[in-house]
């Protein structure tokens, strides 16, 4: 059996995977929910409707919050993401975020989620990943923006995946904005400039002069505005330090490529940082004695499960 024959009997041959990586973690999800024992979603209307091996079926998947590996974590999606007025005008992709285990909004989550509760541990998980310079971690929050199209920000929609707010080591206020990727491959046409992004970029001082066709443009352009979301609300908000990371697997190339890419147009790169979710995870398992980052490895970067199955054909 090869690759393609597998993900044809796991209901997730798609057209939009683009390389082997998407395939592999559409084939992974879809591996993980027949090993809970969930069934396919059904897209469409019968006679005519497919499986989906890579969905959980609705409403079942948001009454039970099967997409999110923990109890502790399902609690915190309750008060994040179910609670109308502490999500106002947080834009949670819905049905997406309760049934395509694909997404990385329930990984955010999945992987974010408990650390919220343990803010000690991820104080130490923070400060191992930035070599010190954050510390304290304050509060972990989710679809963070400092203010959505406010002009003194980017005067648009951006918000970061999650936030972290942190003491530095120096014993001043930071934070972490973190945006996350998993199967994404980043590309698509960019979003419309806005003069305000040039504001704000000379004002950080970080970007080579030549550099500016390739920010507007993808697949660089949403990790350019994010960067800015960083820089401009340090400024606004009297932060002293404020990093900006881009945090994704190991083996998508879209993603790596494109973090390359992003850091050849800096001229200084302080207040930019990627990390891998392997390397994350590997801390938190190092560091741990809860079972819940096994549960999100198994979940998420488990791909010998693949390879396992491929050779007993």
């Amino acid at each position: 059996m090869c690759l393609h024959e597998l993900a044809r009997s796991l209901n997730v041959l798609e057209r939009v995977d683009a390389s082997p990586f998407q395939r592999r973690a559409r084939i992974l999800q879809s591996i993980w929910r027949e090993e809970q024992g969930i069934a396919c979603c059904e897209h469409g209307k019968h006679p005519n409707a497919r499986l989906l091996g890579s969905r959980l079926p609705m409403p079942w998947a948001q009454e039970t919050l099967a997409n999110f590996i923990t109890t502790r974590t399902r609690e915190v999606v309750r008060g994040e993401v179910c609670d109308s007025e502490r999500s106002a005008g947080k834009l949670y992709g819905k049905p997406r975020i309760f049934n395509d285990l694909l997404s990385s909004q329930p990984l955010c989550f999945n992987l974010f989620g408990e650390l919220s509760l343990d803010l000690e541990l991820a104080s130490f998980i923070m400060s191992a990943l930035t070599n010190g310079r954050f510390t304290e971690v304050r509060s972990i929050s989710f679809e963070h923006s400092p203010g959505r199209s406010n002009p003194q920000y980017t005067a648009d929609r951006s918000a970061f995946d999650v936030f972290v707010e942190c003491r530095t080591a120096s014993g001043g206020r930071g934070f972490v904005g973190i945006e996350v990727k998993y199967h994404e491959n980043l590309r698509g046409p960019a979003g419309v400039h806005k003069a305000r992004y040039d504001e704000i970029a000379d004002g950080m001082a970080c970007f080579a002069t030549e550099a500016a066709g390739a920010l507007k443009s993808g697949p660089l352009q949403q990790i350019w505005r994010d960067h800015l979301l960083a820089g401009i609300t340090r400024e606004v908000d009297g932060y002293d330090e404020a990093l900006f990371v881009m945090l994704y697997p190991a083996d998508n190339h879209h993603v790596l490529d494109a973090v390359a890419g992003y850091r050849a147009c800096l001229t200084d790169d302080s207040s930019f940082a990627d990390w891998t979710l392997e390397d994350v995870i590997a801390r938190v398992q190092a560091h741990s004695a809860q079972d819940w980052a096994d549960r999100f490895r198994d979940r998420y970067l488990s791909f010998e499960k693949i390879d396992t199955r491929l050779g007993a054909w």
